[in-house]
């Protein structure tokens, strides 16, 4: 089978991320991890709660958030620099985090400040502290160069905390690259996927714009047959299909990939932002073939907004579903690279050939990446 093969990041960012030299080189695109030198999400703001300690992870890395009675929250590597056992499983005291061992204490720098057994100065040894800051609900970390933190900006989140709209968070685990969660949220022609939730619909693309480090493509929708679902109507509002003749189109989906996260919006025939959904995938595991979401979705309220409340455990159900039969399918995707030993993508739509190029130029190589053979 033809492998499609992508190009990894110029050379003249591999002093901060690790990419090799001028890769004119190309790479299975499952083998490119993200850039660390990002915010990600690692955790909601309501599970780390005061005078507690959180465990969480980016790809290989245990990370300890810890939550003093006063005072923002930190993050420290989930190991204690004395016998390597979790920070995560100690006690907060004041402004810092006890292991559960033998009491050394670490501050939110990472410094160890007391060995309580030999109370003296110098003795311990520091762990790593990552740069840390809360926005819209989430606990973000800065996994890469801490130097660059403060030069790279949080990402706009949803509509979190506009009152004219209604937000929800949902946060799945999958048993895949994050790279594919991408591309399956990109291309809209896997409509069909959907048919038993959605009815028979079709994608009209509708344009797109591309840069260096995003992606976007737009597109409206056709009901071809089937009733249209209670939750879709509350968003778009009510669709017929229109016998033998070509639908209007009543809203514009934009999709948006700005490395590292991923947006879709849609506004309504009149340009109003009726819905916003804002979503990260944050590695798991060394290899980074598992993901964890992080997304937030927002809906605007109607006239009446107690009517969006009354629908709101249907629109729920109606997301879950139709994330479900996505998961399904990324994971026989991941499934079918195990099995294959690569990337045997045959990709033919523009937009996805892109995204996909976008992802590599923006991305890591891993360790066990290796070139691919060129023709």
């Amino acid at each position: 089978m033809q492998v499609e093969a992508v190009a990894g990041k110029a050379a003249e960012q591999a002093s901060v991320s690790g990419k090799g030299p001028a890769h004119e080189a190309e790479y299975d695109l499952r083998q490119i991890d993200c850039d660390p030198n990002f915010w990600y999400p690692i955790a909601w703001s309501h599970k780390v709660r005061a005078g507690k300690v959180f465990p969480a992870r980016y790809a290989g890395h245990p990370i300890a958030l810890v939550r003093p009675e006063s005072g923002p929250v930190y993050a420290l590597e989930d190991r204690c620099a004395h016998r390597q056992v979790p920070l995560s499983k100690g006690v907060v005291e004041g402004d810092c985090i006890k292991c559960c061992y033998h009491g050394w204490a670490f501050d939110r720098g990472g410094k160890c400040v007391t060995v309580p057994y030999l109370n003296k100065e110098g003795v311990g040894r520091p762990v790593r502290s990552y740069p840390c800051r809360e926005k819209g609900g989430l606990i973000f970390v800065f996994p890469g160069d801490p130097a660059l933190a403060e030069s790279v900006p949080l990402p706009e989140i949803a509509q979190v905390g506009n009152p004219e709209f209604k937000t929800r968070r949902f946060f799945p685990r999958l048993k895949c690259h994050y790279t594919f969660m991408h591309e399956n949220l990109m291309d809209m022609n896997h409509q069909f996927l959907h048919r038993r939730q959605m009815g028979s619909i079709t994608a009209r693309f509708m344009g797109q714009d591309k840069g260096e480090n995003f992606m976007e493509a737009r597109y409206s929708f056709a009901r071809k047959g089937g009733n249209q679902p209670l939750a879709e109507a509350l968003i778009f509002g009510k669709h017929r299909e229109i016998e033998g003749k070509e639908q209007p189109v009543e809203e514009i989906v934009s999709i948006r990939t700005t490395y590292p996260y991923q947006t879709l919006k849609i506004h309504d025939k009149d340009g109003d932002l009726v819905m916003d959904l804002w979503v990260a995938y944050v590695p798991l595991g060394s290899d980074q073939l598992g993901t964890q979401t992080f997304g937030l979705l927002s809906v605007k309220k109607p006239k009446w907004a107690f009517l969006l409340d009354l629908a709101w455990p249907a629109l729920g159900l109606f997301t879950h579903r139709i994330f479900e039969e996505d998961r399904e399918i990324v994971e026989l995707e991941q499934k079918a690279w195990r099995e294959l030993g690569g990337d045997h993508t045959i990709e033919v739509f523009p937009v996805v050939k892109a995204l996909r190029a976008l992802l590599a130029r923006n991305g890591v190589p891993n360790a066990r990446a290796r070139p691919l053979e060129k023709g």
